[in-house]
């Protein structure tokens, strides 16, 4: 058996590629003490860590049996949308990141679009909403030039129904006045 002279070269060794990954297994052992380690074997580093998150926040109420079963049943970005719900209360939209190539020369207006898009809307959105919000004006303006009306109305729901509730219904009562 090897010895090591701190807890950081153990990491080190064990751990080359991510040292991330023994802090979830540490904290996967620590939450998890009553789950048999084949079961987390069986269920994935990543989903166990999920279940972590439950256990954690749980406590004595956590219904271990039910959450290994939606683990062992559910696809990896399905479950950890389990736990999002359930640990915030609120329901998430699948998501997939995008990658693409932009120049050097292309960030700045890309940031200041999206720093401007961000002012707009609220500092609290995030990134990828604002890339949308700049997607659909864009979109908004290209259906008015080139006549396509129909293309027209997705791009203008959309930013409505993420205005606040009373942003929202002012907007609607001045829509309707105007017709």
């Amino acid at each position: 058996m090897a010895a090591w002279r701190s807890f950081d070269e153990f990491l080190d060794r064990k751990f080359p590629e991510s040292r991330r990954k023994a802090y979830y297994l540490m904290a996967i052992h620590e939450q998890l003490p009553r789950i048999h380690k084949v079961e987390l074997q069986q269920v994935g580093w990543a989903k166990a860590t999920e279940l972590a998150k439950v256990a954690r926040r749980d406590g004595q109420r956590f219904d271990c049996a039910t959450w290994l079963h939606k683990a062992r049943e559910l696809p990896k970005e399905e479950f950890k949308r389990e736990v999002s719900k359930h640990l915030t209360g609120k329901e998430t939209e699948p998501w997939e990141i995008l990658y693409f190539k932009a120049y050097k020369s292309q960030l700045p207006v890309i940031e200041q679009a999206l720093e401007t898009a961000a002012l707009m809307l609220g500092s609290n959105r995030s990134r990828g909403y604002c890339m949308e919000m700049i997607c659909a004006d864009f979109l908004a303006g290209a259906s008015l030039e080139v006549g396509n009306r129909d293309a027209l109305l997705p791009c203008l729901t959309r930013p409505v129904i993420g205005l606040p509730k009373p942003q929202r219904k002012q907007l609607l009562e001045e829509v309707q006045v105007t017709f």
